[in-house]
């Protein structure tokens, strides 16, 4: 792991092998170590593999105003990592929270975007439009609106409560990451600067369409998000779309279905 500063944050950020260059952003409650199936897996494929903990996360900086979490903030934290290890053009790979900032990245700036994936959440228009299904799986995300509760609920019982509504295949180290100063209140600030309830009655932020070759996946297990939003999110591609289902898997599909989800990304990344 290296340290990157950028202004007043630094970014803890894992960057393996040569080759043409992936980032793999992670998403809500995790860090880097989310990927460290893919990471071998994409540098055996000839890939330099670049994933950092995110603004919130993991080993990174972690200011407390929500005001400082908004998508396009993200976009230049990503940005301003690639600029730094020396990288323009790049595969950029999501997941949960990292896929919104992936489609982010592909809609608002397409020229720094080769191919992109998203895992598990679908573009954030086809995520406004499934209804009710989706609004019901999101339930959560009104909880986390709420400042001190919200931590309160998760962290009760050494996450009792999180530990039975998420069932994360590596909860016992998130627990103890999520447990340091500011860093629970740091990650729920994902969703209260950009998922505020006020969010599905005013105009949405108007993404342009993905030109980048994009390939959707989700996991049949998903106890957060439907089906139905990644398949409507061809309809925001206008670059080559493809979507891939794994069986079995929980929402965490890195860890649950290791090899299969490295198979996808090193088939799709190295033949497209």
């Amino acid at each position: 792991m290296k340290n990157i500063s950028l202004g007043d944050l630094t970014f803890a950020v894992q960057d393996e092998g040569e080759g043409s260059p992936v980032v793999l952003l992670h998403g809500f409650p995790d860090s880097h170590a989310l990927w460290r199936h893919q990471v071998p897996a994409l540098v055996a494929a000839g890939h330099r593999v670049i994933v950092p903990d995110l603004r919130g996360f993991g080993e990174s900086s972690k200011p407390p105003e929500v005001e400082r979490y908004g998508v396009l903030d993200l976009v230049g934290d990503v940005l301003g990592i690639l600029d730094a290890v020396g990288v323009g053009r790049v595969d950029v790979v999501g997941h949960d929270w990292g896929a919104a900032l992936a489609w982010a990245m592909a809609a608002f700036v397409p020229d720094r975007v080769d191919h992109l994936v998203t895992l598990s959440v679908g573009h954030p228009s086809a995520f406004r439009d499934v209804g009710l299904v989706q609004r019901e799986k999101s339930w959560y995300m009104l909880l986390f609106q709420f400042e001190g509760i919200a931590e309160q609920w998760l962290s009760a019982d050494d996450f009792a409560n999180m530990r039975g509504w998420a069932h994360h295949p590596d909860m016992d180290q998130v627990a103890i990451d999520l447990a340091r100063p500011g860093a629970l209140t740091a990650a729920l600030n994902w969703y209260r600067a950009n998922l505020h309830p006020r969010t599905w009655i005013e105009p949405p932020l108007v993404f342009p369409q993905i030109q980048a070759p994009t390939m959707g996946v989700w996991s049949s297990g998903d106890f957060a998000l439907d089906e139905a939003g990644m398949l409507g999110s061809s309809r925001y591609v206008d670059g080559s779309w493809r979507y891939e289902r794994v069986e079995g898997a929980g929402h965490w599909m890195q860890l649950e279905a290791a090899d299969q989800v490295s198979a996808l990304l090193v088939n799709f990344l190295t033949t497209q």
